[in-house]
């Protein structure tokens, strides 16, 4: 794949999870009593509903900014595995409900890739 095909689908990406990201943490925020409720239901303290959030919030905007891509990719790919684990062992539905976790998590992990740092040919 060449460095501009490679540029042009890591930024198609970025874009589109970096919006989902940003709708995702601005729902939670918007219904906040809501997510808390959610969140105390799993077992987890009411602080990690904003903890999860303004992660999400922000690393969709990280994901917009070229510096940050990947550290935005790392953070929300831990956001996403919490969301996949909890599904698999505490929200009803299982893992067949939590099927757009696991796809975001794949989409973060294809756009790490493609946003990998160049090895220089000598």
């Amino acid at each position: 794949m060449s460095a501009s095909t490679r540029n042009v689908l890591a930024w198609i990406l970025q874009v589109l999870l970096g919006l989902a990201f940003i709708a995702s943490g601005g729902n939670k925020f918007r219904d906040l009593a809501g997510t808390i409720g959610m969140f105390e239901s799993l077992g987890l303290p009411a602080v990690m509903a904003y903890v999860v959030a303004g992660a999400e919030v922000l690393g969709g905007i990280g994901l917009l900014i070229p510096r940050f891509v990947r550290p935005a990719a790392l953070g929300l790919i831990l956001i996403m595995l919490g969301a996949v684990v909890m599904h698999a062992t505490k929200i009803p539905g299982g893992l067949a409900g939590g099927a757009p976790a696991i796809v975001l998590l794949v989409l973060l992990a294809v756009l790490l890739w493609l946003r990998k740092p160049a090895v220089a040919v000598r």
